[in-house]
């Protein structure tokens, strides 16, 4: 009945992790999405950046974390867009874009310093130009 299959149809061994490194990639993935967590409150910090990062560590690092932010109802779509086409979606490429010029705004009216404005509001901008060039995902299928 449940016979093997033969050896040329049975998938390939998934390669091992190197063990050595594993505990970076953990630490990255976990103050990583600490970083983010802690954007969300904090105007400037982004969180979606983190959280990808954080994604991206934890696929290496830690199977639990993964699953956890690949299932999680407002990070995952975000990470199974950009892990599955590089896409982001427009309302937040807006959101990202909204908040950046809010605190370019704030910087304008609180840091005294020209040169300070320039650097943080031009890396900004370079940022958004960045986020604008990424594709969207594709429609979702209709059930």
């Amino acid at each position: 009945m449940n016979e093997p299959l033969p050896e040329s149809r049975q998938a390939a061994p998934t390669p091992a992790r190197p063990v050595r490194l594993r505990w970076a990639w953990w630490l990255l993935a976990y103050a990583s999405l600490g970083v983010g967590i802690v954007g969300i409150f904090v105007p400037g910090l982004p969180t979606t950046v983190f959280v990808l990062i954080s994604a991206w560590a934890a696929a290496r690092g830690s199977d639990r974390l993964h699953h956890w932010l690949l299932n999680h109802p407002r990070f995952g779509p975000a990470i199974v867009q950009w892990q599955t086409h590089r896409a982001v979606s427009r309302k937040a490429k807006w959101m990202a874009t909204g908040t950046m010029a809010a605190c370019a705004a704030i910087m304008l009216w609180c840091v005294p310093s020209r040169w300070a404005q320039a650097l943080s509001i031009g890396c900004m901008a370079v940022v958004a130009i960045w986020l604008w060039l990424r594709p969207e995902p594709p429609p979702a299928p209709h059930a």
